[in-house]
């Protein structure tokens, strides 16, 4: 498939992954400050049609984030009419893998989603609707898994260009047995309310993402719209909108283990809608979740969220906008913890405003120390160039 070109520190924290099952575990630094910000009214574009308004992107974007050639498709989906266009056609589609395209006719067309389709673990998959096809949920399905058994070792990739996921939701199923708080309540699992991902390497192009929800109460589970754990290549947004996910953590975008670049994107009214962050305190809760004292039911990341060893976030050109944190949690643009604090965190041209929730900066080396109010991270350096950040200058 080939691509062509579009236009001493304070109160470390501590996390303690399990990267086996795609759980972390985070203790929030104890200088970390809990803000409330008035939040600014965004109206986001849909996905496949108007372009994202952000600030001018000057970072070169990869080869895995431009656009695949689907000249010649692996399989069309539809005859040229909307009835042709099924959701049991494109789940035929995509067992097949390779390079998915639509012929629906010349209006928009939605594709009801009545069970999750099972994304090909073993080969590359491309998914095109054209500008045209939205896959909807109905607040009832994940839309979208790709679920190998290895963790940061698929070489396969998953690209999703000029289409629309909404309205996919969770069902979660593994639930934290019932404890007095301050322990953990609620779920550990439900990621990935669009799409859920272990193991693969990710690329949204052109997409917009609405509506989804993942599971709404749990310290680790995440990811409103998508959550990739354990991959080897990362993920890779351009061009998007993420408009109103919510989950417990990461309102709109998750990765444990997994890389996150982010060019010329909008995340607005994303909302991370667990409580109390996630840390772990024997004196505070004498009952074990996941073989630790866990405390906190969640809320970090209202629009996105990463942690893992040597993991690195990179945004650019992106409009950040009136997400939320949930209430005692952190990060309401961004929460990223570098396990081991060699994760680097870059922000470039990119705006940040309106988000609500705690923040906090630890870095280990730079003199760039301050990421703003819409920010929690622990990181090994931070550079921030021709940004506007609430909180800051």
């Amino acid at each position: 498939m080939s691509r062509k070109n579009i236009d001493g520190l304070p109160a470390m924290k501590t996390l303690l992954s399990r990267a086996a099952s795609g759980i972390s575990k985070t203790n929030i630094p104890k200088n970390a400050v809990l803000i409330t910000t008035t939040a600014l009214l965004l109206s986001c574009g849909g996905g496949g049609s108007a372009a994202p308004v952000t600030p001018e992107v000057t970072c070169t974007i990869p080869s895995v984030g431009q656009l695949v050639d689907t000249s010649t498709p692996t399989t069309v989906v539809g005859d040229g009419t909307p009835a042709s266009c099924t959701y049991e056609h494109l789940n035929t589609a995509i067992a097949t893998g390779g390079i998915i395209t639509f012929n629906c006719g010349s209006s928009t067309v939605t594709i009801a989603v009545t069970a999750t389709l099972n994304i090909p673990t073993d080969r590359d998959t491309v998914i095109d609707g054209g500008q045209k096809v939205t896959l909807d949920g109905q607040s009832l399905y994940r839309i979208m898994s790709f679920n190998s058994a290895n963790f940061q070792a698929n070489e396969h990739r998953l690209t999703l260009q000029h289409i629309a996921l909404n309205n996919g939701k969770t069902t979660p199923t593994v639930a934290i047995l019932a404890h007095p708080l301050p322990c953990s309540q609620g779920w550990n699992d439900g990621e990935g309310g669009a799409l859920y991902m272990r193991d693969g390497n990710l690329s949204v192009i052109d997409s917009t993402f609405t509506g989804n929800q993942g599971a709404p109460l749990g310290p680790d589970t995440g990811g409103g719209a998508i959550y990739v754990v354990g991959s080897k290549h990362g993920v890779v947004i351009v061009g998007s909108t993420f408009t109103k996910n919510s989950a417990s953590n990461a309102g709109a975008v998750g990765g444990l283990f997994a890389d996150l670049r982010i060019y010329n994107s909008q995340f607005s009214q994303n909302t991370a809608i667990g409580n109390g962050a996630n840390n772990v305190s024997q004196t505070q809760c004498k009952y074990t979740n996941n073989n630790q004292f866990e405390i906190g039911s969640g809320g970090n990341g209202g629009a996105i969220y990463s942690d893992g060893n040597s993991v690195n976030v990179l945004l650019c050109g992106d409009t950040i906008k009136d997400n939320s944190a949930g209430v005692n949690a952190y990060g309401g643009g961004l929460f990223f913890t570098s396990n081991n604090m060699q994760g680097t965190l870059s922000i470039i041209d990119t705006v940040m405003t309106g988000n609500t929730g705690g923040h906090w900066t630890v870095v280990a080396t730079g003199s760039t120390t301050n990421a703003g109010d819409a920010v929690g991270t622990n990181c090994k350096s931070l550079t921030i160039r021709n940004s506007t950040l609430q909180g800051l200058p």
